[in-house]
């Protein structure tokens, strides 16, 4: 199941409890990245991430906030040129290794390939490049509630967010709890939100909060370990045979210029 783009502009943008955990969660996504410290990078976001994203515009050079297809899209943000795009979860219209900062909200628990979302989402950061998910927390009470975004599709532990990315080629450079307030629009825990927060950072209680957050680095690929095998020709293999031509071989043209099957280097 996915969300609906008209249910999460609404909780997000007019109704009061998601105007709080907006703001929450920008606050820390923030204190993690500066947007200073974004000057001239390229920053992305996918699922519903786009509040997150309004501190970048202003700093760097590119802000995209990808809106799977089955949730849909819309125009953001408001009263300036258009930076959202429509998109497959697990093909997105960005080139390879251009992305430095990017944040998953609303995108991972709900969707149907996570395995193939990740591997989407390794393609396009680039060298250095940061990631930051923000998923429901399995033990707090927003998980529990089908009455905000949180409610819907998987959530998870810390502890299973750092296998499936570990899995995905990401380790793991920080995490943090957020959002402790109760799924409640009483005024008294929107209006105590903020001290809750400050609180919650302190006694980092995972059992009570309602959101992980957890920022990841990408990991190259190259196999490593002791089940690896390295070949290291002999040099008596290199030059045996120097200057004698062997069976089978084609002949080089006199040009010097060798014809290659397309895409052959």
């Amino acid at each position: 199941m996915h969300h609906d783009i008209e249910d999460l502009r609404r909780f997000y943008y007019q109704r009061s409890l998601g105007r709080v955990v907006q703001r929450i969660l920008r606050d820390r996504l923030v204190e993690r990245w500066p947007a200073a410290a974004t000057n001239g990078m390229n920053v992305a976001g996918f699922g519903f991430a786009a509040p997150m994203l309004r501190p970048y515009l202003a700093t760097a050079r590119r802000v995209t906030a990808l809106m799977p297809g089955p949730q849909g899209v819309m125009a953001w943000p408001a009263g300036m040129a258009n930076h959202s795009v429509l998109c497959d979860e697990t093909a997105w219209p960005i080139e390879t290794g251009s992305i430095d900062r990017l944040v998953l909200l609303h995108g991972l628990e709900t969707s149907d390939h996570p395995a193939a979302l990740l591997a989407e989402a390794w393609r396009v950061l680039g060298p250095g490049g940061r990631m930051i998910v923000m998923a429901p927390n399995r033990a707090g009470l927003w998980a529990a509630s089908d009455r905000t975004p949180f409610g819907l599709g998987r959530s998870y532990t810390v502890g299973q967010l750092d296998t499936q990315m570990r899995r995905a080629g990401f380790q793991r450079e920080w995490y943090a709890p957020a959002v402790y307030i109760p799924p409640s629009d009483r005024r008294f825990w929107l209006g105590s939100a903020q001290m809750w927060e400050r609180t919650g950072k302190k006694i980092s209680r995972m059992l009570i909060a309602g959101v992980v957050m957890i920022e990841l680095t990408k990991q190259s690929r190259t196999p490593a370990g002791r089940g690896v095998k390295v070949q290291v020709p002999n040099p008596l293999d290199i030059l045996d045979g120097v200057g004698i031509p062997r069976p089978g071989r084609a002949p080089v043209a006199q040009s010097g210029v060798v014809d290659r099957e397309p895409g052959e280097r």
